[in-house]
């Protein structure tokens, strides 16, 4: 059976994942990437360096965001969020956003790449060259879908 997702189910979805992918756009180049994500208050919140997809969406904040939860090719969930970027610069709010990503993945077993940068200019996390600083930014979800296929009803 294949249906539509209630609200509810959607935001379950969301809470319950921590991967999902950013599509953006600038120009005539697509550009679809995976990230780690919490979903807080209606909002997708990444962290990530600088690099290809901050550069396109502070030039077209419009972005999609894509989630799956797949237990087999007959059960599935896929969501779709349309929404913009909103790059966090007050140190406060981008202090709460890094503290729900710690509370939520202290205990989930995460590579490298995953894992939070510091947050202070001061405080570069190893991994990440001095001139690239951590961005923090919100994907404001103005449109969602979601649907699903079970092989049990």
């Amino acid at each position: 059976m294949i249906g539509q997702l209630t609200n509810e189910q959607m935001r379950r979805v969301l809470q319950s994942n921590a991967v999902g992918r950013i599509a953006c756009r600038e120009d005539d180049k697509l550009y679809i990437v995976p990230v780690n994500y919490i979903y807080e208050d209606n909002s997708i919140i990444v962290h990530s360096n600088e690099g290809m997809k901050t550069r396109m969406m502070r030039k077209n904040p419009a972005v999609c965001f894509e989630v799956d939860e797949m237990k087999s090719f007959t059960n599935w969930k896929s969501i779709i969020a349309w929404g913009e970027y909103c790059e966090i610069t007050e140190e406060k709010e981008k202090y709460q956003a890094m503290k729900l990503f710690v509370d939520r993945m202290m205990h989930m077993k995460i590579s490298d790449t995953a894992k939070p940068p510091e947050i202070t200019a001061e405080r570069t996390h190893p991994r990440s060259p001095g001139s690239i600083k951590p961005v923090v930014f919100r994907i404001s979800i103005s449109e969602i879908t979601g649907r699903f296929e079970t092989d049990s009803i």
